[in-house]
């Protein structure tokens, strides 16, 4: 069996929408954009993405979209606006697009480490 070899590859996220941007950097970490791409063999690259504070939002997405998480307890529920999000910690939009357009297998974690910001 060969060693795998991953590359860095720099990816510049302003005026770029986060849905399409996160459905090509899933593909990249799962390693689809290869020639000798194997479902089981985890191959992706290695991905740093830059600019995060100038992605870009369609129609009123960012006033209107919410983050939600709840911490089990009853009541629990917390919102958070895009706008919050996006001025506050960029990178977690993204992290969140990327992380659920990933297979849901025991490959997701090392994956996401592979997926950096600056």
């Amino acid at each position: 069996m060969s060693k795998i070899k991953r590359n860095k590859i720099e990816i510049d996220a302003s005026r770029q929408t986060p849905g399409r941007l996160a459905s090509k950097i899933a593909m990249i970490l799962i390693g689809k954009n290869k020639v000798g791409y194997r479902t089981h063999i985890d191959s992706g690259d290695k991905i740093v993405v830059t600019n995060l504070a100038n992605m870009s939002f369609t129609g009123k997405k960012l006033e209107q979209k919410v983050y939600r998480h709840h911490s089990m307890h009853p009541g629990g529920l917390k919102e958070t606006p895009a706008k919050k999000v996006l001025a506050e910690n960029p990178e977690e939009i993204l992290r969140h697009a990327v992380a659920r357009m990933l297979p849901k297998n025991k490959l997701r974690t090392a994956r996401m480490l592979r997926l950096s910001f600056k």
